[in-house]
C-alpha cells in the first residue's frame, strides 16, 4: 500500500508560524512530520509527499526526516502549486499506479484510521472517503469544514455550503488510480481544480463509498486557532493512558501535561528529564535524613513533585517521537532507586522518633512491598493488555509517593510506612490471585 500526501499549498493562514505550512510546528514537531508519522504507525511504508511552495525547504526536510526514520520518503514536485489541490494528485499519475491512501498535508488524524481501511476491498474505478459522522465534534470548524451527506455507505453530496449534511470529510481516501482520470476529466470540462469537484463528480456517478471513522480523531490545522486545538488534541490523547493510577490520572497528570507543553520546544531529551526527577526524589531523601519535621516537609514536596516530573518523560517522548526501549528501561531502574533511598529515609526518620524494632520492620516490608509491586506490574500490565482486560483501578508508585506526602503533612512517617507496607503487599496479593486460573502464551509474555 502507498500513501500519497498533497503538501503543496501556501497555507496563507498559518504561514506566519512557520517556513511554509507542512514545517509549521505542533507541540515542537513539523506538521508534515507528524502525519508521516502516523502513516508509518499505521504499517505503511512506501510514502510519496507532492511539494509546491517553499518547495526547497520542505524538501531538505524531508532528506533530513527520511535518514531520521530510516525511511524512504518520494517527494513529487508540483510547480502549479498555486493551483487547487486536485492537480497536487494529478503529478502522483506516473508514480503510483495500484490502489493508494490519499491524505491531506494539513490533517492529523488516529493512525488507526489507516490500519483499518488499507485493506478495505476496493472496487475498480472507485474510491473510498473516510468520514466523521460526530456532528458534534470540538475540533470541527463548522464555517471551513467539508461537508457530505451518505446514505446506504454511498456519498450523495459534498461541499462546504451545503445545506443537508450528516456527516464530515476527514480528507483520508482509498483511491483507485482511476482518479486521476477523474481529476483530468473534471479539469478538462470544468475547469475547476479541487479535489472536492473531483469526488462530487465521481459521487455522481456512484462510484464514490464512504467509511464511517467511529471514535477515532481527526483536525484539520488550517489556521492559528486549530492550531492550538491541534496541540489540544495531542495533549489529551496523551492523558488516556491507560495504566495510569489514580493520583497520576487526577492530580500528576493534569500538571505534568501543562509542564511538557512548555518544555517540549526545548532542545531537551526524555531521559535528560529522567535524570532530573532521579535528583529531585535523591535530594528529597536526602534532605529527610536530617531528621527534623520541616526536613521531612521538604524532602516530600521534591519526592512528589520529582513524581510528576517523571510523567514528563514519557510525554515528551510520545510527543517528540522519541521513544524508546533503552528509555523506558532506564526510567524503571531508576524508579526502583528512588523508592529505596526514599523508603529508607523515612525508616531512619521513624526510628529516631520510634525506635523499636516494629519501625524497622514496616519499613522493611514497605520496601519489599513497593519492589514487589513493580516486578508484578511488568507482567500483570502486558498479560491484561494482551487479553484486553480492563485496567479498572491500579496501585502503583504514584499513591506510594502521594502517600508519602499527605502522611509527611501531617508528620505521621509510621503512618506513611504502615499504610504503603499494607497496601503494596495486598495488592501484590491481589495480582497472584486474579492471574492464577488466566491462561496466557507463555512465550508471549515471559513466563517459564
Amino acid at each position: 500500500m502507498k500513501c500519497l500526501i498533497i503538501a503543496a499549498g501556501k497555507g496563507t493562514r498559518i504561514r506566519n508560524k512557520g517556513p511554509c505550512k507542512p514545517l509549521v510546528p505542533i507541540l515542537g514537531v513539523p506538521l508534515i512530520e507528524r502525519i508521516i508519522r502516523s502513516v508509518l504507525e499505521a504499517g505503511i511504508r512506501d510514502i510519496y509527499v507532492v511539494i509546491g511552495y517553499e518547495g526547497e525547504k520542505l524538501e531538505e526536510f524531508l532528506k533530513r526526516l527520511q535518514i531520521k526514520i530510516g525511511q524512504k520518503i518520494h517527494i513529487i514536485e508540483n510547480p502549479q502549486w498555486d493551483k487547487e489541490n486536485a492537480i497536487s494528485v494529478l503529478k502522483a499519475k506516473g508514480h503510483i499506479s495500484d490502489n493508494f491512501i490519499l491524505v491531506m498535508g494539513d490533517h492529523l488524524f488516529d493512525p488507526q484510521i489507516l490500519n483499518e481501511i488499507k485493506d478495505y476491498p476496493l472496487q475498480e474505478d472507485t474510491v473510498l472517503l473516510v468520514v466523521d459522522r460526530d456532528l458534534d465534534n470540538p475540533y470541527i470548524d463548522l464555517r471551513d469544514v467539508t461537508k457530505v451527506r451518505c446514505q446506504d455507505n454511498r456519498l450523495i453530496s459534498i461541499g462546504k455550503d451545503i445545506d443537508r449534511f450528516n456527516a464530515y470529510d476527514t480528507g483520508i481516501f482509498l483511491c483507485s488510480p482511476s482518479i486521476f482520470t477523474s481529476v483530468k476529466e473534471v479539469v478538462s470540462e470544468t475547469g475547476r481544480t479541487t479535489l472536492t469537484d473531483v469526488i462530487r463528480y465521481m459521487a455522481k456517478r456512484g462510484k464514490v463509498f464512504t467509511y464511517d471513522m467511529g471514535k477515532r480523531y481527526w483536525i484539520d490545522v488550517d489556521d492559528e486557532k486549530a492550531l492550538l486545538k491541534a496541540e489540544r488534541l495531542i495533549l489529551e490523547d496523551l492523558s488516556s493512558k491507560q495504566s495510569d493510577g489514580p493520583i497520576s490520572r487526577y492530580i500528576n497528570r493534569p500538571i505534568s501535561l501543562r509542564i511538557s507543553r512548555h518544555i517540549c520546544n526545548w532542545s531537551i531529551t526524555p531521559n535528560q528529564i529522567t535524570l532530573f526527577s532521579f535528583f529531585l526524589s535523591l535530594c528529597g531523601s536526602a534532605i529527610i535524613l536530617l531528621g527534623t519535621y520541616l526536613h521531612l516537609l521538604l524532602g516530600a514536596i521534591l519526592a512528589q513533585l520529582g513524581s510528576i516530573i517523571d510523567g514528563c518523560d514519557g510525554e515528551i517522548a510520545r510527543i517528540k517521537y522519541q521513544r524508546s526501549e533503552y528509555g523506558a528501561w532506564l526510567d524503571a531502574v531508576l524508579d526502583r532507586y528512588q523508592d529505596g533511598f526514599l523508603i529508607f529515609s523515612l525508616t531512619y526518620y521513624g526510628i529516631l522518633i520510634n525506635p523499636t524494632f516494629f519501625t524497622f520492620l514496616i519499613g522493611f516490608m514497605a520496601l519489599i512491598g513497593s519492589y514487589m509491586v513493580s516486578y508484578t506490574a511488568h507482567k500483570y500490565d502486558r498479560i491484561k493488555k494482551g487479553q484486553g482486560l480492563p485496567f479498572k483501578f491500579r496501585i502503583g508508585r504514584d499513591i506510594r509517593i502521594f502517600l508519602i506526602f499527605v502522611f509527611s503533612i501531617l508528620n505521621q512517617v509510621i503512618w506513611a510506612l504502615t499504610a504503603i507496607a499494607i497496601l503494596m503487599n495486598l495488592e501484590t496479593g491481589r495480582r497472584i490471585w486474579i492471574m492464577r486460573d488466566q491462561r496466557w502464551d507463555m512465550k508471549r509474555y515471559g513466563g517459564r
